[in-house]
């Protein structure tokens, strides 16, 4: 039988301030299986950003359980967790992160540092996966030689480069023009239909959602929608994309 990437079982996240207990996560139980293409909405407030920080290993829950490709991750050290992130996840962000100073084959490369890799196997590593988002004829170039939209392939090629079970992106096309969201969302589905990678994507809007196969909709800090993107009635209201200008 194969083995969920994520399984999540009445998780809960609580923080602890001077005015008290301030619960964020209610019971959320989730089984992303590999392949998957997984939306994540909900409003300001709904606790995806938090449960997006738990999904990457970037935080812990207050209770309830995680197994990320068969690991417990509330057994792992911090040691173990970091490595479980490195070996299993990628990780594509609203901000491209990527280093100034740097061209792209190194920016792409930098994961693999963690690894031991030699440099020529991360370079040659590095530009299959700038060739995999389009971009090989840009390696020595440096991030602000480059437009946002490229530099978003970028990140996805570095968050690819270890070869990763799971693809976290969160607001990915957040920074981008509608057009230049477009590209990158057919990227993604690209990559979920071509290699199978299994992608977890959390948006606000809704025609990016709409790429997804399935949705998963918080709020208040409960799942009350789990199923077909187009069974959502959120998403048949007919919403735009709304991203930034370039």
């Amino acid at each position: 039988m194969t083995e969920a990437v994520i399984k999540i079982e009445q998780l809960c996240k609580d923080y602890f301030t001077d005015a008290g207990t301030v619960p964020v996560l209610h019971e959320v139980s989730l089984k992303v299986m590999p392949g998957e293409f997984v939306a994540i909405m909900g409003p300001s407030g709904s606790g995806k950003s938090t449960f997006m920080n738990i999904l990457g290993c970037l935080d812990v829950a207050s209770s309830g359980s995680y197994f990320l490709n068969g690991r417990d991750v509330g057994e792992q050290s911090r040691d173990e967790l970091a490595q479980l992130r490195n070996q299993v996840i990628g990780f594509v962000f609203q901000g491209f992160n990527l280093l100034p100073r740097a061209n792209l084959e190194d920016n792409v490369a930098l994961p693999l540092i963690y690894r031991g890799i030699a440099r020529d196997e991360r370079i040659m590593q590095a530009n299959i996966m700038l060739n995999k988002v389009g971009l090989g004829k840009y390696h020595h170039s440096r991030p602000n030689q480059i437009s946002g939209g490229q530099q978003q392939r970028v990140a996805i090629a570095r968050a690819l480069v270890n070869q990763p079970k799971l693809l976290l992106a969160d607001e990915p096309t957040g920074n981008l023009d509608t057009h230049t969201s477009k590209e990158i969302m057919e990227l993604f589905n690209e990559l979920n239909k071509r290699d199978g990678i299994t992608i977890v994507l959390i948006t606000h809007e809704h025609d990016i959602a709409a790429y997804a196969h399935r949705l998963v909709r918080l709020a208040d800090g409960c799942v009350v929608y789990d199923g077909p993107v187009d069974g959502d009635p959120h998403l048949q209201a007919g919403h735009t994309h709304t991203g930034a200008s370039a």
